[in-house]
């Protein structure tokens, strides 16, 4: 027979306190409820490639920041590129 034993949690930050142990918590945010995403998040979210992204960031058409090591887009930043009308390639041809 098991023996139920009640441990009682709590969080504090990022952590779970269970019993003595520390538990790490992650918390999974769905992209379209976040403030910054990664470029493959971006490039999920506008339907394109990563190296649309990158296309359009190099251009200046998108900012990115850094925040450590990683390049981030800000959510807001998207939602203003949607909004207008891109009548133009992403990448201009080289040809002719």
């Amino acid at each position: 027979m098991f023996r139920q034993e009640r441990i009682e949690c709590f969080a504090k930050g990022s952590i779970l306190h269970c019993g003595s142990e520390k538990v790490s918590q992650r918390v999974t945010v769905a992209p379209e409820d976040k403030l910054l995403v990664s470029r493959e998040e971006a490039a999920q979210l506008l339907s394109i490639s990563v190296r649309g992204v990158d296309y359009l960031t190099a251009s200046g058409r998108l900012q990115t920041r850094r925040i450590g090591g990683r390049v981030v887009i800000s959510v807001a930043d998207l939602r203003e590129y949607v909004r207008g009308d891109h009548p133009e390639p992403i990448v201009k041809s080289k040809l002719g």
